[in-house]
């Protein structure tokens, strides 16, 4: 059968490689001139650098099946995410500290040496506010678990920033667990498997789009009438792109990347933070440091500014508050009305996702897909549900 994958991101390159696998012959058009979606990755030509050129992944999972389906393609080698924070202590001074919240974070931020047991005490008995029994915000979640100083130098002026409100309008959700380790372990993620891509993500998504049944277009703007060509469309742009935005638009945040370049060492980390609302950017990124392994003399970085997405812009994480879920639901009931069209991947559902779970939904999906072929049973628009 002939199928046509709109997006050479993950999805649509684990999907495609799949099905192609299978003897099916797969169309993979990208609006872009180069594959790999956000992953993009590419050899800065001065300095040597391997540049993620919208924004850092950093690839981390517990999915053991994941896991080896990435290194069949590529040599993933080890690497932590360690990242530091700019901030004030309770005292007004300006220091740098090390996130997640841990047991180093505290002494340092509180100007004490506390062990775990009474770090732990310390917090729950004398930072927490146990008088919000039942959070429902991420303000409310964060004062609960950790109080008014570490959620004030921590979390509040970086989420006003990230998210463009108040984290009083957020909800708690977002702060699903207690954002505290009492030890002194600083590595960001706590997966089993962790690691980057010795040549980059792009050069990984290029060996899974290696294969005769693959053809892939770029530059090329996908045309919803199109879909009449194929005999089935897996669709990971925006979803309510599909339709045109008939319904209106969901909300993004989008990012704005300020580049430039330092002949050293510039901030000594992959990742410094800055948690104050007074800094205009979130953060700044160091990209010679997710090589480890490499040796580069130049440096190039990234100051990292986020805004509400316009129409032309590149939508980056789904807003997905109460009105962006009404007109989700919206659009969910659009899709499952449609035939010969299967949405996948972070805009096609609209939904935040990392790249592990992208790839274990694309897995899931292209199985699926193929069960559905073999039992003659209809195909869903959705095999994740977005809501």
């Amino acid at each position: 059968m002939n199928f046509l994958m709109v997006g050479a991101g993950l999805s649509g390159a684990v999907i495609g490689r799949h099905l192609a696998e299978a003897g099916h012959k797969i169309t993979v058009v990208d609006s872009r001139p180069h594959i790999g979606g956000n992953c993009h990755t590419e050899r800065d030509a001065d300095t040597g650098v391997m540049v993620h050129i919208y924004g850092p992944h950093i690839f981390h999972t517990d999915d053991a099946e994941v896991w080896e389906y990435v290194n069949s393609f590529e040599t993933f080698l080890p690497y932590k995410n360690r990242v530091k924070t700019t901030s004030r202590d309770p005292e007004g001074a300006l220091g740098v500290f090390s996130l997640p919240v841990n047991l180093h974070t505290i002494n340092q931020f509180f100007r004490k040496t506390l062990r775990p047991e009474e770090a732990h005490d310390f917090i729950v008995n004398e930072q927490a506010d146990t008088s919000i029994t039942d959070p429902q915000t991420f303000e409310e979640q964060a004062m609960r678990f950790v109080g008014k100083d570490l959620y004030e130098a921590f979390f509040k002026g970086y989420t006003m920033k990230q998210w463009g409100c108040h984290p009083s309008e957020l909800p708690a959700s977002i702060l699903k667990r207690l954002p505290v380790r009492f030890n002194y372990d600083d590595n960001y993620f706590f997966h089993k498997f962790q690691g980057m891509p010795e040549s980059g993500y792009t050069a990984m998504i290029e060996k899974i789009l290696d294969h005769p049944g693959i053809t892939v277009q770029l530059e090329t703007v996908f045309d919803r009438a199109q879909a009449d060509q194929y005999d089935h469309v897996f669709y990971s742009g925006p979803l309510d792109g599909w339709f045109d935005f008939e319904l209106g638009r969901l909300g993004y945040r989008t990012l704005d990347f300020e580049r430039f370049t330092h002949e050293g060492d510039y901030q000594g980390c992959a990742v410094m933070n800055y948690g104050e609302v007074e800094v205009p950017y979130t953060r700044i990124t160091e990209h010679k440091h997710f090589a480890p392994w490499e040796s580069h003399e130049g440096s190039v970085l990234y100051r990292e500014f986020s805004r509400a997405a316009e129409p032309e812009d590149i939508p980056y994480y789904p807003v997905r508050q109460v009105a962006e879920k009404a007109l989700l639901s919206d659009y969910v009931k659009l899709a499952e009305e449609t035939s010969g069209v299967t949405f996948v991947g972070r805009l096609g559902t609209y939904r935040y996702l990392d790249m592990d779970v992208t790839i274990r939904e694309a897995l899931d999906t292209a199985r699926g897909f193929v069960q559905c072929l073999d039992k003659g049973e209809k195909v869903p628009a959705f095999f994740t549900a977005p809501l």
